[in-house]
């Protein structure tokens, strides 16, 4: 006792000092280290306090200290959960609490798992904490353990994150976040919402998927002082984020399942959705969103040979033809390598040959009646080998679509094994065909998802496919997988269904990954509707929105929209104008223009080619929206991005007039460049060249086009 009161004076003592040596603005390093030592002692001793050298948040937070405070011994951590009728918060420092370091191969990478058992019930809750140092973010998922041979009592409410910031400074708290896909213009369109006192914003998805178009995983909650915490929630489910505002210097983030309220049977154990926290300070919410693209950049993208993974100009290699052709279900062997043989004839070889939907046997021939993952023998009697191959020698990667998820009546995964497929509520309409004869294929059943990773592995090696792309078309055919998952629970499981799904469905991409080292998952589910951050670990959205195919306003939105949050996405490509490419342009590509009609421009298509090359590396930089988030729906109004490269001291500025705007000039605000520097501009369809001053880029540049339904594409690199 006389040890901890010693500590205490001299604690207070510290403190004091660095109170008098922070007003004379000369820190002294022995200080620091004499603080540190304390701190460390009262950690060792289990007593909870806040280290004098750790910045208020009015100062910005150092997420490494942020976790020590929060997740120590004897302090109730940021998250909370009920269990027994009784919440976390009044009990949690009673457990029994054990930290321990787990080795990192990155350097800036910190991780501990932090535990809490219950020695009456058996139950034991593991946090799993990574902190990023060189982004000053934090991340953790909750994993609940049964360690008893008897069910625990009923475990809900489990919010991942439960936490108040409070802010020194006065003024305003905003919540910049973004609408989900639903196949509209307005997929991924920002939102600015201000709060207000007592006012609470909920977040949550449609129907079972991540970004299914109420709700977007990822945003931003800017603070008062130029600060703020850029949120994302690792869950590929029906996830929640209620954000509120108690009192004039507080913010409050509450997230978690949407559903869960369940008990655990004896050694069963679950995981919960993650959460990551990025703290930001600088001149405005832009340098939070620009630091959180690169974070996902350096930790949250599919790695090969120690980089991410360079998105795609992918191309489809055929696509429709009359009636009653579909999608691709008049394709075949000779037709498709013929067609990557045209394209090396034209130089327009893409660096991935697409073959989307249809490639197998489906019911009565229709591609949306999937089940049936075997090759139609009758259009490629040889298998798919032959057009992969055939890409390779033209030095391209083969990508293939399948739909594992969604199962029909009728095809052989129903037939053979129809234990593993969950139920859709049936409806009582006649006309009702898709659901009535729709099954979910189970990948919370351990069986069924092994069976699956095998089957697929095999194939994937047999047939040289280089991208698999995985699709789930659930509102199209009005299954929600929410629906199943609550057909199969029971009033003491809800939600169990859901996280085993989730739990099957990373496992499954894991081992994909893990067996083909070089492979890239495209995700798609009806277009960008499962985007969240542990989907983006593990693929990218090569084909973000279902909407129009081909109409560019909408693609321009699109790309506006996602790229607040997200460097690796794409689009589609229909046609081969100056205006549809630029539209389309981001840092993926899929082109699907018929390079077989007479209507078709060989050169426009080897100038798009040539051009998305040019431009990719520039989506991987910082981006800047430079017109505003109101009225993006509109024909008659201007839309200008900016992304810019600080390493490399350069950047482009893309922008449009759409049809109905007779404004033929727009001034925009460039960012990220040096005040005092000059900058050389170059017009990409006129060559003009001008030079101007950073600081004068900076307050107001003007963009002009006589054209309606024009586009501008100008480069601008720092002037030695």
């Amino acid at each position: 006792m006389n040890k901890v009161i010693v500590i205490i004076s001299l604690f207070n003592q510290a403190a004091c000092i660095r109170k008098v040596i922070d007003k004379k603005s000369n820190r002294s390093i022995m200080l620091k280290i004499f603080i540190s030592i304390l701190f460390t002692v009262f950690m060792y001793e289990g007593i909870a306090i806040c280290n004098p050298l750790s910045p208020e948040i009015s100062n910005g937070v150092d997420a490494s200290q942020w976790i020590k405070e929060h997740f120590a011994k004897g302090v109730v951590p940021p998250f909370s959960f009920v269990y027994g009728g009784k919440k976390s918060d009044n009990f949690i420092k009673t457990w029994k609490y054990s930290a321990e370091t787990l080795k990192s191969t990155n350097p800036n990478v910190e991780e501990n798992v932090y535990s809490y058992s219950d020695k009456q019930s058996g139950l034991v809750l593991k946090c799993t904490v990574t902190c990023f140092n060189d982004f000053n973010a934090v991340e953790w998922v909750l994993n609940f353990i049964n360690t008893s041979g008897k069910n625990t009592p009923i475990i809900e409410k489990t919010e991942v994150i439960d936490y108040s910031f409070i802010s020194e400074e006065k003024g305003a708290f905003i919540l910049h976040r973004a609408k989900g896909s639903n196949a509209e213009r307005s997929d991924f369109q920002p939102i600015d919402e201000k709060m207000q006192v007592g006012k609470s914003i909920y977040m949550t998805p449609n129907g079972g998927r991540s970004s299914d178009n109420t709700a977007f995983p990822f945003f931003n909650i800017e603070m008062p002082g130029q600060q703020g915490i850029m949120v994302a929630v690792g869950w590929t489910g029906k996830w929640y984020a209620d954000v509120s505002q108690p009192n004039e210097n507080t913010i409050s983030l509450k997230s978690g399942m949407d559903r869960m309220k369940l008990t655990l049977y004896p050694d069963e154990e679950i995981r919960t959705p993650k959460i990551c926290l990025l703290f930001w300070k600088g001149e405005d919410r832009m340098v939070g969103h620009n630091q959180f693209r690169q974070f996902i950049l350096a930790h949250h993208s599919r790695k090969i040979d120690g980089h991410f993974a360079e998105l795609p100009l992918a191309a489809g290699i055929s696509r429709g033809g009359p009636s009653p052709c579909h999608e691709f279900t008049c394709l075949t062997e000779s037709y498709a390598v013929a067609t990557i043989e045209r394209s090396k004839q034209f130089g327009i070889v893409p660096e991935v040959c697409w073959v989307d939907a249809g490639w197998f046997n489906g019911v009565d021939g229709r591609w949306f009646d999937v089940g049936n993952w075997t090759v139609d023998e009758n259009r490629f009697p040889n298998g798919l080998k032959p057009v992969s191959d055939a890409a390779h020698a033209a030095g391209a990667k083969f990508l293939l679509w399948f739909e594992p998820e969604r199962v029909c009546k009728g095809t052989m995964i129903e037939k053979e094994h129809p234990e593993w497929l969950l139920e859709y509520q049936v409806t009582k309409e006649k006309d009702d065909l898709y659901r009535n004869n729709t099954y979910l294929f189970d990948l919370g059943n351990t069986d069924a998802r092994l069976w699956l990773t095998n089957y697929i592995s095999d194939f994937i090696k047999k047939e040289g496919v280089d991208y698999y792309r995985q699709d789930f078309n659930a509102p199209y055919f009005r299954l929600d997988p929410e629906d199943s998952w609550k057909m199969k629970e029971k009033p003491d499981r809800v939600g169990i269904s859901e996280i085993r799904y989730m739990e099957g469905l990373y496992a499954f991409w894991d081992s994909l990954l893990v067996r083909f080292p070089k492979l890239i998952i495209d995700n798609c589910a009806s277009g960008g509707r499962r985007i969240d951050l542990e989907s983006v670990s593990r693929s990218s959205p090569l084909w973000r929105s279902d909407y129009g195919y081909g109409e560019p306003d909408g693609y321009q939105n699109h790309a506006y929209g996602l790229n607040f949050y997200l460097p690796l996405h794409g689009t589609g490509l229909f046609n081969s104008s100056t205006y549809d490419f630029r539209s389309s342009m981001s840092a993926s590509m899929g082109l699907f223009w018929d390079i077989h009609s007479s209507g078709s421009s060989i050169p426009q298509m080897q100038k798009c080619m040539s051009d998305f090359k040019r431009l990719r590396p520039y989506y991987y930089g910082d981006y800047y929206p430079l017109t505003g988030t109101e009225n993006l729906l509109r024909d008659d109004e201007w839309l200008a991005y900016q992304l810019n490269r600080p390493e490399q001291r350069d950047g482009i500025i893309m922008s449009f007039r759409r049809k109905n705007c007779n404004e033929k000039s727009l001034i925009v605000k460039l960012r990220g460049l040096e005040p005092k520097e000059s900058y050389e501009l170059i017009d990409e369809d006129t060559h003009i060249k001008i030079t101007k001053m950073g600081e004068e880029l900076m307050k107001g540049f003007t963009l002009t086009l006589n054209e309606k339904q024009g586009s501008l594409l100008i480069w601008y690199k720092k002037m030695s």
